[in-house]
């Protein structure tokens, strides 16, 4: 699996899988544009999109409706570090949902590959490499 990243301008950084672009920029205060969420932001996004494909995909293989439904993602961080201590999870339900299915759900969102993935985090190797 590979995927490419380059600089398209100003302090944007873009992630290029296949056919897909993910693009990232900061914010004013941080010298960016604003015109997309930042990397951060979107790694926060991956943890909740994950977990919702989960639900989903349960709620489709039961032909249980999935309107109403949301997930909502909170989030805490050490102040000094600002890197993530906690992050919870709320699969938010309507009351027509049927009561039996409630826990299956949290099952199901634990499935999640992203939060798997923190939970075992890979071996990181960053190098340089002189091309053309």
């Amino acid at each position: 699996m590979e995927m490419i990243i380059d600089f398209p301008g100003g302090t944007r950084v873009d992630a290029h899988m296949g056919q897909f672009t993910i693009a990232t920029d900061q914010p004013v205060m941080g010298g960016g544009a604003n015109s997309a969420p930042t990397p951060f932001a979107t790694f926060l996004a991956s943890i909740g999109t994950c977990a919702g494909i989960y639900v989903l995909g349960f709620c489709q293989q039961r032909n249980l409706p999935t309107e109403g439904i949301r997930l909502v993602q909170r989030m805490e961080a050490d102040p000094s570090t600002g890197l993530l201590t906690k992050v919870e999870l709320d699969i938010q339900v309507p009351p027509s949902f049927p009561e039996k299915y409630h826990d299956a759900l949290i099952r199901s969102a634990d499935q999640c590959k992203v939060k798997k993935t923190m939970e075992h985090p890979p071996v990181f190797n960053v190098h340089t490499t002189v091309t053309g």
